[in-house]
Order: C-alpha cells, then structure tokens, then sequence
C-alpha cells in the first residue's frame, strides 16, 4: 500500500476513440466479478466520448465511468470501474463527482445509478429507490435483461439541482 502513496494520482479526462479497446478490457476484466452489465465494443467506440477515464503516470486507463443519457431530465452513470490497484484511493469518487459535474453542466436534473453495493454511492448522495421510478432505464435496459424482475442492483437516484445547492452553500460558509 505504501508504494500507492508514493504515486501520482491519476489524472481524469474524456475519453478518446483510441481508449475504447482498453475501456472495453477494463469492463470485461471487472464483469467476470458479476457486477457490470455487459457492454459491446461497437457501443463503446461509437459513445466512447461519454466517458471518464482515470490516466496513470504511465499513460494506462486505471478506471472509467460513462455518462448515458436516459431522456432529457436524467442521466445515468453505466460501467463504473476502478481497477484492483486503484481501489480504495478516492478514484471512483473522483469519476463520479466528474460525471455529476458533467451532468449538471450538460441540463440534466437527475442521475442515476444501478448498484450492488448501495452504500458506496448513498456516501456521495444517492437515495435507493423503486426501480418503478426510473421507467426510462427499464425501458432502455432492463426489459431486455436477462435478470430483468430478478435484478439484484438496487436503483439510486441523486437530484443535481439540491447537490448543487448544499455544494454552493457548503462554499459560501467556509
């Protein structure tokens, strides 16, 4: 663990068409876990500039998080990874304040996420919710999901417009 300390954090950036066959082995290697739905190549490439991705000094794509939109009023964060060594740095956290912040920019007023592990992101303002609430992930996705009404990722939704507030406000008392 010493040896992580000691080096640079990772830079974040948008993705780039070149980036897209490391993203791509970067969700595989994680999908095996059982955690990330699948994704193809060809969708990556053609939506690659969705993404975040986090650059080590070397120049190697060390985790990635997508921001899908779902209608004109939310968004969603798909195909969040931080690889093995990165874990437990503040990366993830890094790429989903990124992705929020690109969110709230580009109009959005909700984001969601779909997650097996609900408190990572309850930590960083999300609230579970009925899958019922997000009809346009159920609609995109989850009916052709081969898990759809046995899914084990509970729904999270965070409104931009109050973490924009609570931030500003945060801000204004320091």
């Amino acid at each position: 663990m010493k040896q992580l300390a000691t080096r640079r954090a990772p830079q974040l950036r948008t993705a780039v068409r070149s980036d897209a066959k490391k993203i791509h082995e970067l969700i595989l290697r994680n999908q095996q876990v059982g955690h990330l739905l699948p994704r193809q190549m060809s969708e990556l490439t053609s939506r690659v500039d969705r993404f975040v991705v986090g650059v080590d000094g070397r120049g190697s794509i060390v985790a990635c998080g997508e921001l899908a939109p779902l209608s004109s009023s939310l968004a969603e964060i798909r195909s969040l990874v931080v690889s093995e060594k990165w874990r437990g740095q503040g990366l993830g956290r890094r790429i989903v304040n990124e992705v929020k912040t690109r969110a709230r920019a580009a109009g959005y007023d909700d984001l969601c996420v779909f997650a097996h592990q609900p408190a990572y992101f309850a930590h960083m303002g999300f609230s579970i919710v009925p899958h019922t609430w997000v009809p346009e992930k159920i609609m995109a996705d989850c009916r052709n999901c081969a898990l759809f009404r046995r899914c084990e990722q509970f729904a999270m939704v965070i409104d931009l417009d109050a973490t924009a507030e609570v931030q500003t406000s945060t801000h204004l008392h320091v």
